[in-house]
């Protein structure tokens, strides 16, 4: 195992940047993954550390060693891509052993190896087969055998969920996580699905235009969000965004959105100054009229079994409310709602930032 040090990384192409300047340290056996919206430099992150791409400037290191210019075979770290990239015409089992012959690895070793891999991913039974023989999620496990025989000091994945369908990608998030618990390497993974994300890594590193907008655990990213963009990235359903002006008069500030008055104990924002309030669908939650903020009406409703999620209009805004399974509603009924005031976002309406505020007591 190593660990993967990111020194003030560029990434040109040709007169555009694609990465500016990027520091990231990922620890020993750490699980880090890079998300963001599409073209904001992910992947291309992830083929440098795998040396697929040039580095353009600042450098990168595995353990204590600079490996800018080292051949991607000589790095000791395996890559499992979107496409499986198969040998349409070997065996499972060749396919997983491949590297290894091509490395000219003793081929009782090899043998022991894609056995032990096969075991690791529950695929014994499949080693005779040929790859158009599987399934697309027994075709992912076969290219994370290949990865696995290798015994590297990381592994890189880059989206390699995409091709599956939901059922299967749920499965395989499950079983990429129960592999890196037995194999405890360091590994690197990309995506665009922030649940994904959020299930899978120790730690998310959310990535814009090739810069770093926030790193932190899941849990950290999804409660205090540094920005309006990761606020709205992070959390499915996203956040409900509205727009607000901060009032300071009286003895508690407070923020107006479309008539209704939220109390804050504290805001670290001008008076009159124009905000964007976030709340996720679980921070608006149904009440007694007499404690409601607003009666909003509901436009929408799709009962999910675990919970029901309501769309409805809300200061001007089109919101989500995720209410329990229990909670009785109907189309254009009218629903009596409160904020929760310890769960609240406010960001800056021109900048994004987050503003720094505490709940009302």
């Amino acid at each position: 195992m190593a660990t993967i040090t990111l020194d003030k990384i560029v990434k040109n192409y040709g007169a555009a940047r694609a990465i500016h300047g990027i520091d990231l340290n990922i620890e020993d056996g750490e699980f880090v993954a890079l998300v963001g919206p599409s073209g904001c430099g992910k992947s291309t992150l992830l083929r440098m550390v795998a040396g697929l791409e040039d580095i353009t400037g600042g450098r990168l290191l595995i353990g204590d060693k600079v490996v800018n210019s080292v051949e991607p075979r000589d790095r000791d770290i395996a890559m499992v891509f979107q496409d499986y990239a198969l040998y349409p015409h070997m065996s499972v089992a060749d396919n997983i052993g491949f590297g290894l012959k091509m490395r000219k690895t003793d081929a009782a070793d090899r043998k022991a190896r894609i056995a032990e891999a096969a075991k690791m991913l529950q695929i014994e039974q499949l080693l005779a087969r040929r790859p158009a023989e599987l399934s697309g999620g027994q075709r992912q496990r076969v290219a994370m055998g290949r990865a696995i025989v290798r015994r590297p000091s990381a592994f890189l994945f880059d989206e390699p969920l995409s091709n599956l369908d939901a059922k299967l990608r749920v499965e395989m998030r499950t079983e990429i996580k129960r592999l890196h618990g037995l194999l405890g390497r360091t590994t690197i993974y990309v995506t665009h699905d922030q649940v994904e994300a959020l299930t899978l890594a120790d730690r998310v590193v959310i990535l814009k235009e090739g810069r770093i907008l926030q790193e932190g655990p899941p849990l950290t990213l999804y409660e205090s969000p540094a920005t309006r963009f990761v606020a709205e990235f992070i959390g499915s359903p996203q956040m409900n965004l509205f727009e607000g002006v901060v009032r300071h008069a009286g003895d508690t500030p407070r923020v107006e959105i479309d008539g209704v008055n939220l109390p804050f104990g504290r805001i670290a924002a001008q008076d009159g100054e124009k905000v964007h309030l976030g709340a996720r669908p679980e921070a608006i939650c149904p009440c007694a009229e007499s404690e409601a903020d607003l009666v909003a009406r509901v436009e929408v409703f799709e009962p999910l079994g675990s919970d029901t999620m309501v769309s409805a209009r809300i200061a001007g805004a089109m919101a989500v409310v995720r209410l329990t399974p229990e909670t009785p509603v109907a189309r254009d009924m009218a629903l009596p709602l409160r904020f929760d005031r310890a769960k609240l976002h406010l960001f800056h309406a021109g900048t994004g930032d987050r503003i720094a505020s505490e709940s009302a007591a």
